[in-house]
């Protein structure tokens, strides 16, 4: 759909695509808008230089990197480490906190060997540590965490073999915690241990009665997947002490969910929490570490609210409450305070990645004006007379409501009188054809002249949303972003560059599956969601590249191979001291023979198969020699390709 103003505005600015996509509110000084109209990034923040992301695309592109592709920026992935450090290091010393804080990253959010390798390298001045929700993550934690002070947090179901493995682990100068997350699992811990004779540092992950909110609300209470319930954490307290294994028991652990949108919920678990703290430590526990989990929220729409897609509070906030609340709690009680654990994922990895695909092309509506035929059918007359009518309501001095839904209620009128006599067969589908063109051509000239900024009668409103385009990327939902698909998480998106021009369209974009929910159809809207992005006008023989930012944390480890489409491209880049930037990694996506061989299909005996089949059509007089040869040229180039459209 065209917006009101289909002249490019001179006085539009970098300012007002700024304000339109939201990006100063939710871009953290990371992003920004240059002279130019490209996204610019600062890996640093704002205070460092901003490096021009089209430009780095096409020098990527020089390397032979196809769209899409996924940006990896390690400086950010720091800076929001070093920021997550700053601000429990604020705390500590405003409240004067006797602990420490210890993080650990939890490898579910975010798999990849170059992702973790870079957090535990950064984070090693502050032990830096990790979390392992499977057997898989506990092996990834292992070879990687080898700093003896920074902790390991084993989470997640767990059978023998995983719990000798942290035993043994700890044997090797590990410091593993192995959190008893249900009933069973202390029995396998005691059995473990008398098996091995050695045991592990032992945790606790409690059942709050304190109530969340959110997607992830069921995280926390009586129905909650893990924890263990008071009077199951009691019984526990037995079986280690029978067991010789209480002094083992070091920590405490409570979650409340993967994206806690106020802060108001948070202060509460932490009172409740800190209570069954002190109370382990009264019933003979050693404890020593009380473990917050994750849920540090991320502001993905730039609102600062308690939507679903920001939070009402900044991560100063965040870091002065769980301090604050867990010093009263001990102090009034004459313990010592714990050293503060988080699990924060999201927080940490959203930032740093940007999902850059093109657009390979767009379809709107016919809405052209038919030419004017001698014979035409009556609803066709009457449309046009319509379709006049309604470029005479553009003159008059003051917008008619009533008079633009009335030419409305007409058009849908006569085009469903056409619809009827086609049907009937008294209609030709020439005559069809330009009833649905005049019909959508009265609601483009309705739409052009809708006064803004008031409430419209419900038909008009979504006039707009009818008439936008659809413009078709070079994605998978599925791949790269399932979470818009799974539980309806809006990122945001926009343009990487063209943002000195003024966006003229509205739409939506779909992905190259063939499966209907395959679209990103929900854009942030300051802390609302709207169905329709500002776009620009589609160029077929110019690349117009959108950018999906802050999917850094679970959108890769969690997509599909829906349609055998794998995964894209993706480089991680570094600053150089120089102010430059290095391409650190290339990590190349799946080629089509990748997928085929994942779901067990030989890509040598699809070709072979494919190679008798050419011959039996020579032999049979239907492929010529030369054809055959090109047929299995095209399939065995293919099979070494990317899975997304190419060039």
């Amino acid at each position: 759909m065209v917006l009101k103003n289909t002249d490019q505005s001179p006085s539009w600015t970098v300012e007002n695509s700024s304000e339109l996509y939201g990006l100063d509110r939710w871009g953290k000084g990371y992003f920004c808008i240059n002279e130019k109209g490209n996204i610019a990034v600062s890996p640093k923040g704002s205070s460092s230089k901003a490096h021009d992301l089209m430009q780095l695309l096409n020098e990527l592109e020089s390397r032979k990197l196809k769209f899409p592709l996924l940006i990896r920026f390690d400086d950010i992935l720091e800076e929001c480490l070093i920021d997550l450090h700053k601000a429990f290091k604020n705390a500590i010393n405003n409240y004067e906190y006797q602990g420490k804080y210890q993080g650990v990253f939890p490898i579910k959010c975010n798999q990849q060997r170059h992702v973790v390798e870079e957090l535990v390298t950064c984070g090693a001045q502050w032990h830096f540590g990790l979390e392992a929700g499977s057997k898989a993550e506990l092996l990834i934690a292992l070879s990687i965490l080898e700093d003896p002070k920074a902790l390991l947090i084993c989470n997640g179901y767990k059978d023998q073999r995983y719990i000798e493995t942290a035993i043994l682990a700890r044997k090797l100068g590990r410091q593993p915690v192995v959190v008893i997350e249900q009933a069973s699992d202390i029995e396998l811990i005691i059995k473990s241990s008398i098996l091995i004779g050695a045991s592990p540092l032992i945790g606790i992950r409690a059942k709050l009665s304190s109530q969340s909110s959110g997607r992830w609300s069921d995280s926390i209470g009586d129905k909650s997947k893990f924890g263990l319930t008071i009077p199951e954490i009691l019984t526990t307290i037995k079986k280690l002490k029978k067991a010789n294994l209480l002094n083992e028991l070091k920590l405490l652990h409570f979650h409340l969910g993967s994206q806690i949108n106020d802060i108001g919920i948070l202060k509460d678990a932490l009172q409740e929490a800190g209570q069954i703290y002190v109370e382990l430590i009264n019933l003979g526990a050693p404890m020593g570490y009380l473990d917050v989990g994750g849920g540090l929220g991320i502001d993905y729409d730039g609102s600062q609210t308690a939507s679903t897609a920001s939070t009402n509070y900044s991560l100063q906030n965040y870091a002065n409450d769980v301090v604050a609340t867990i010093k009263e709690c001990c102090e009034s009680n004459k313990i010592q305070v714990p050293t503060l654990i988080t699990e924060s994922g999201r927080a940490v990895a959203s930032h740093f990645s940007i999902l850059v695909f093109n657009i390979l092309g767009k379809n709107s509506l016919p809405s052209d004006i038919p030419r004017k035929e001698e014979k035409e059918c009556l609803s066709v007359k009457n449309l046009r007379e319509t379709l006049g009518h309604i470029n005479n309501l553009e003159n008059e001095e003051k917008q008619d409501l009533a008079k633009l839904q009335e030419a409305w209620n007409d058009a849908l009128k006569f085009k469903a009188d056409a619809l009827a006599a086609f049907r009937l067969g008294y209609v030709d589908l020439i005559e069809r054809a330009k009833a649905e063109q005049l019909t959508w051509a009265c609601a483009k000239k309705i739409v052009n002249q809708l006064p803004k900024d008031i409430l419209l009668p419900e038909e008009l409103k979504k006039l707009s949303e009818s008439l936008a385009g659809t413009y078709y990327a070079n994605l998978s939902v599925f791949r790269s972003a399932p979470d818009t698909w799974a539980i309806d998480q809006v990122f945001p998106i926009m343009p990487i560059h063209r943002l000195n021009e003024e966006p003229n369209q509205l739409g939506h974009f779909a992905d190259l599956t063939c499966d209907s929910d395959g679209k990103l159809d929900q854009f942030i809207d300051n802390g609302k969601v709207k169905n329709l992005l500002a776009l620009h006008e589609f160029k077929p023989d110019d690349k117009y590249l959108i950018g999906l930012f802050l999917g850094g944390a679970y959108q890769e480890v969690m997509g599909n191979l829906h349609n055998l489409f794998g995964s894209t491209n993706a480089v991680h880049i570094r600053l150089t001291n120089k102010g430059k930037y290095k391409v650190e990694h290339v990590i190349r996506g799946n080629t089509k023979s990748d997928v085929l061989e994942y779901l067990e299909h030989d890509p040598e005996h699809l070709l072979e198969r494919l190679r008798i089949s050419s011959e039996s059509a020579i032999q049979a007089g239907h492929l010529k020699i030369h054809d055959a040869q090109k047929l299995m040229e095209h399939v065995e180039t293919s099979l070494r390709q990317s899975t997304y459209l190419q060039d």
